[in-house]
């Protein structure tokens, strides 16, 4: 089928559908849905069969869906309407909950029913169960109703219709409220747009809350910082708030809340507690968890995780797995706290810099076995610093962005340039870097970026490392492939020195720190500050495309 994506934004969900529908042989274009006239263009430029809406925050003209069918996904049983259906459903406790796809019609979320899948929730940030119950249940009703194209539809379905929550809805009253209602009004608000509050005086909008146990104090104070995040008490304890957004001080974009108010930590006791880094060791194979919220990585966390890695490379152990978090493995830089450093480019460089020690670390390491486990999705650095492991396993379904170029034309670093063709070759690693495509895990193993994939969540995917893991620590044989990994290293090492590749891709990149093309900052200022886009680029809008012109020797030239 020719299938036309109508999205506000190229966001996971949508990225999911986009691989998933691809590798099933469909022919995919994307439209960001930017104004009426703007998308009625693109649905006659398009032709499709199909328009496929994953995530849309206002309706599809009724000029398009008029014309052809029009499938929107929504995040709520059959019945729910409204723009808030995930957050209403996580403030209220709700047990279930599901993932509906229904025509669309001129009332909003009230079409025809096509499929329904359900789920358990469970205590999750709003993004983080987006990210994966909502994406996984979406991609089956989609894969369902396609099978049933086009006379799909199974009847309406009577519902309520509920407003978009508004920030009084889950204010916190901190004087009230226990922490498992803080937790809840903070995880419904995770993502976009945070909880708004009032911290030191000054209005302010939360995310990334933990619960704090052993923590407690009068009910709203500030009680420390741990790590990055901040320690506020509620009626019966504590919560760890980890990122804030701050409406003054120029730097309107979510931060470390420990950066956020760097300027007040001095009053402030310094806590245990929170860590965004972790080590434990399990049948001989020592496992490296790093769930770094929305899986950037400052200079400072990648300095950490780098003193943590050489920290467990000491164990007596023999595999090293780099488990990342649930959400995200790693996405690479933090776009961020660059954004808000006094010198972006001065940030850029050192952050490049960090992590690049990082990945020299594990490409170096030969008295292990290095596993790079992908819970989740992985982005630009973070791809390249997860072929730095001798085996890479990634859960079935995550997404990868083997790529730069879209922050501005970014050429990258992470010795991308040694570990990108050692893997893929170098004609399959330039078509990848240039593409800018979003890629599924099946896909890459075919280039072979991936080793294997498997597990249809994350339970099940630990599991199945945990088993591999283990496996390869018990192999007879374990001390003969170790060997053969150094031969390995030095052989490439007398080829073309790690360093070498390191100082190649580090001269591209000052040219985008510090040259003449403002590229990569305009970028990053549009990308931190979620400046929204005024046309979908080329590479996921096909249908836009202009043909190429005819060479001199085709036959309109004879």
């Amino acid at each position: 089928m020719r299938i036309l994506l109508l999205a506000h934004a190229f966001n996971s969900l949508t990225q999911r559908l986009f691989v998933e529908l691809r590798e099933r042989g469909h022919e995919v274009a994307v439209e960001l849905d930017i104004n009426d006239a703007v998308t009625i263009e693109a649905v006659e430029l398009a032709r499709p069969d199909l328009v496929l809406a994953p995530f849309l925050k206002r309706a599809i003209p009724e000029a398009v869906w008029r014309g052809r069918p029009c499938l929107v996904v929504h995040p709520g049983p059959p019945g729910d309407r409204g723009p808030s259906a995930l957050d209403w459903a996580i403030l209220e406790g709700t047990a279930d909950w599901g993932v509906t796809l229904l025509q669309a019609e001129a009332e909003l979320d009230a079409g025809p029913v096509w499929e329904s899948v359900a789920f358990p929730m469970r205590e999750a940030t709003k993004s983080s169960l987006y990210r994966n119950e909502v994406t996984e249940a979406a991609l089956q009703a989609v894969l369902k109703g396609l099978e049933r194209f086009p006379d799909g539809a199974q009847g309406r379905v009577e519902g309520r219709s509920r407003p978009a929550v508004r920030q009084a809805d889950r204010a916190v009253d901190w004087a009230a409220d226990d922490t498992a209602t803080v937790l809840r009004k903070l995880r419904s608000a995770d993502g976009n747009p945070g909880l708004r509050d009032v911290l030191f005086g000054e209005e302010v909008h939360l995310f990334d809350a933990h619960p704090a146990p052993g923590l407690s104090g009068r009910a709203g104070e500030i009680l420390g910082h741990s790590g990055t995040a901040l320690a506020r008490a509620t009626r019966d304890g504590a919560v760890f708030v980890g990122q804030m957004r701050r409406r003054d001080g120029g730097r309107p974009f979510k931060l470390p809340a420990a950066l956020a108010f760097a300027d007040r930590l001095s009053e402030l006791p310094e806590l245990d507690g929170f860590s965004d880094i972790a080590y434990e060791e399990k049948g001989g194979v020592g496992y490296l968890h790093f769930p770094f919220a929305s899986g950037a990585m400052s200079t400072e966390q990648c300095a950490r995780l780098r003193r943590a890695f050489l920290q467990a490379r000491a164990h007596p152990t023999r595999i090293i797995v780099l488990m990342g978090g649930p959400d995200f493995w790693s996405n690479g830089i933090h776009l961020n706290v660059i954004e808000a450093a006094p010198s972006p480019a001065d940030e850029s460089w050192r952050n490049i810099n960090a992590i690049d020690d990082l990945a020299r670390e594990i490409v170096t390491t030969t008295s292990h076995v290095t596993v790079a486990a992908l819970q989740g999705n992985a982005g630009a650095g973070g791809v390249f610093l997860a072929l730095a492991a001798d085996l890479v396993f990634a859960r079935s379904g995550t997404v990868l962005n083997p790529h730069y170029r879209g922050m501005g034309n970014l050429y990258g670093s992470e010795y991308w340039t040694y570990l990108l063709p050692r893997r893929a070759g170098k004609a399959a690693a330039r078509a990848v870097t240039e593409a800018r495509l979003p890629m599924g895990t099946a896909e890459a193993r075919r280039l072979g970026l991936v080793d294997d994939h498997f597990g249809t969540d994350v339970a099940s995917f630990r599991r199945e490392v945990e088993s591999r893991a283990r496996a390869i620590a018990d192999d007879p044989g374990l001390a003969e492939r170790l060997r053969e990994k150094r031969a390995r290293r030095e052989a490439d090492e007398t080829r073309k020195p790690l360093e070498a590749y390191r100082a190649e891709e580090l001269e591209r990149l000052k040219l985008n720190f510090y040259g003449f093309d403002p590229s990569y900052h305009v970028a990053r200022y549009n990308f931190v500050r979620k400046v929204p886009k005024s046309r979908t680029p080329l590479y996921i809008a096909t249908h836009r495309r202009k043909p190429s012109p005819p060479s001199a020797t085709s036959p309109a030239h004879a």
